[in-house]
Parts: C-alpha cells; sequence; structure tokens
C-alpha cells in the first residue's frame, strides 16, 4: 500500500515542529486543500518562500507556540490561522460573495463614519480580508497614522503584502484583550467583523481594551453581524452559522452595548443596519 510522503517545511510564520496531515486524512478540509496541495512553484512569503505541494504530498499542520487563542485554533484554523487558509480567503470577490455583495458597502460605512480624511493615531483591531485596510490607509491624512494588531503573524504579515511600502501603516503582534497600548492613545478605533468570531468573554475584553486606547471625545466604529428582519433570512442563516461561526449567533440575541464594560464612559451610541438587519454598525463615541 502506497504512503504519503512526509515533507518537512519551514514558514517564517512559524517555527519547531510541525504535525503532518496526510491528503487521505484530510478529506475534510475539502476543495480548499486539495486544490491548494496541486500547486507546484515557490511563492513568496515575507523575507523568504514558502512552497507548495504536489498532490501526493502532505500538508503541513502548524503547531502553535501558544500564542494564538484556544477558541481561534479550535475554530477557525480553516479560516485565518492556517497559511493555506489565508492563501484561499483572501480574494476580494469571495470576501463579496460571503457578505451578499455587501463588502463595499459596509466598508465604506465604517470608514465614511470616520471622514474622507482620516487625521490623527486610528487603531484597526484584526486584520480583514480584501481591501478595507487598502481602502482605509488610503484616507489617513498627511502626518496621521494608522495602527493594526492582529494575533496571527500570518496575517499581519498578508495585511504588509496588500499594502504600498509607503503606506502610513504600522504593524502589532498582539491579542485584542490585552493591546498593550496606553490608555487614550487613539483618536479612532474600527472594529471590522471581528466580535462574531469572539466568545462572550473575550467579546467583552476586546470592546473593554477598545475603549480604553480611545480618547474622550474619539469613536469606536464597530461593524458585525444582527439579528435579520427578514424571517427567510433568519432561517437560511442560523443553522449556517451555527455551524461555521459557532459565537455569531449572539450578535443575534444581543445588542453590542450589552458587551460594554460597567461605567464607561460613553456619550452617544448609534446604530444603523444594512441587507434587512443581517448587518450593522454601531458608533460609539466617548
Amino acid at each position: 500500500m502506497k504512503t504519503a510522503s512526509r515533507l518537512k517545511v519551514e514558514h517564517p510564520e512559524y517555527a519547531g515542529n510541525r504535525k503532518n496531515l496526510t491528503l487521505k486524512d484530510s478529506a475534510e478540509l475539502g476543495d480548499m486543500a486539495l486544490l491548494l496541495a496541486q500547486e507546484q512553484a515557490p511563492v513568496s512569503i515575507g523575507q523568504g518562500t514558502r512552497p507548495r505541494f504536489a498532490a501526493n504530498s502532505v500538508l503541513p499542520q502548524p503547531i502553535w507556540s501558544g500564542t494564538v487563542p484556544g477558541y481561534l485554533q479550535d475554530n477557525y484554523w480553516w479560516a485565518y490561522v492556517h497559511p493555506y487558509a489565508v492563501r484561499f480567503w483572501e480574494r476580494q470577490w469571495l470576501v463579496n460573495c460571503i457578505l451578499f455583495g455587501n463588502l463595499v458597502k459596509l466598508r465604506d460605512a465604517a470608514l465614511d463614519e470616520l471622514g474622507q480624511s482620516i487625521t490623527g493615531r486610528t487603531l484597526q483591531v484584526a486584520c480583514v480580508y480584501g481591501d478595507f485596510s487598502v481602502r482605509f490607509a488610503e484616507r489617513i491624512a498627511p502626518g496621521s497614522t494608522l495602527d493594526v494588531v492582529d494575533v496571527l503573524p500570518v496575517q499581519l504579515n498578508n495585511l504588509r503584502r496588500k499594502l504600498p511600502a509607503s503606506s502610513p501603516v504600522s504593524f502589532h503582534h498582539s491579542d485584542s484583550t490585552a493591546l498593550g497600548f496606553s490608555d487614550a492613545t487613539f483618536d479612532q478605533v474600527v472594529v471590522f467583523f471581528l466580535l462574531h468570531e469572539q466568545p462572550d468573554g473575550v467579546r467583552q475584553e476586546t470592546l473593554r481594551e477598545a475603549l480604553r486606547v480611545t480618547m474622550p471625545g474619539g469613536k469606536l466604529v464597530v461593524v458585525d453581524y444582527h439579528r435579520p428582519r427578514w424571517n427567510s433570512l433568519r432561517v437560511l442563516f442560523e443553522p449556517l452559522l451555527r455551524f461555521l461561526e459557532p459565537f455569531a449567533p449572539d450578535l443575534w440575541h444581543h445588542q453590542i452595548s450589552e458587551w460594554l464594560p460597567k461605567g464607561a464612559q460613553v456619550k452617544e451610541i448609534r446604530k444603523q443596519t444594512f441587507f434587512g438587519g443581517l448587518y450593522q454598525k454601531v458608533t460609539i463615541t466617548l
């Protein structure tokens, strides 16, 4: 019986030993993994190269250093954590399809909240597939800056490749629950489709940190899922979300304001919904 060969791969984002996964064992990865395993030409990754694999090779399964939160590794390795996932999902048209053609509308709704020319210091909490950060950086006014944090180096490296070298963007490897910035550092903070991927306690800590680093008079803009008004959307999406996005239904049954820390000094909370209520933008002014 022929067995798949084992192949050791070095990634700039990961170090140490890997758990290897044969194609037979990885049938659950679906067409994405099978397609990517058949590619052979090397592709640049940061300062190094990543080999592609022949059809009879092994898909490397990284062993993480402990910096990846358990909920993220367990539930979203297929979407964000594994390098092949990044290569598969980093497609503007695919992200737009997932959002039912609403990517541009939601992207612009978040950015328009901050203006066409965004001054001061701005924070984006977590990287985003598609051109969200590219368009964000284009709006940063001369002399102003955009800081982006993410818990995954592979996501930060992916964003670096999308941005021109001259972009006024700084990258920070940190968790949304422990940003590492001083209080009142940023004039505005944006959280774009992150909260639905986090369990309840993590979501609370993310919002607490986002408010903590926002200056008095500044804004926190959150875009994410919302309970739809159309019953047909509820019937279609609730089981799908529970399967693929186990924490997302929380946003159907709770207001984002319910996860704000008690005693938060908030002047105003405004909410706008989109696409029959399936999506929401919440603007919190301090």
